[in-house]
């Protein structure tokens, strides 16, 4: 009923998605944390983009309000750009360079 090479198309087709969702489970673990101001502000997210935690140093206290929150997008946006960054690098493999959305 099928072609020859459909069976093995399935399996290879759940061998890549078992590896994919282990992959993200390892992408999920992850931390990754962004600087600025040297270092007066920190901010650490996980895998799941989900802020794990800020640190600001009490010398960015005495900044203006303006740039302490810039500092902290700063911060935020270099750390979830590190966590982009680890999912394509880890995923890559298997999406064959697709961009995936949600990957």
């Amino acid at each position: 009923m099928f072609p020859k090479g459909m069976g093995g198309m399935m399996k290879k087709a759940q061998q890549m998605q078992k590896e994919m969702v282990k992959i993200q489970k390892e992408i999920e673990e992850l931390e990754a944390e962004g600087q600025s101001g040297g270092g007066l502000v920190s901010v650490l997210v996980n895998g799941k983009k989900k802020i794990v935690s800020i640190n600001i140093d009490s010398n960015a206290l005495q900044e203006d309000k303006d740039i302490l929150e810039d500092l902290i997008l700063s911060a935020t946006n270099q750390a979830l750009d590190t966590i982009d960054k680890i999912s394509k690098e880890k995923m890559g493999p298997l999406t064959g360079g697709l961009n995936i959305p949600g990957i």
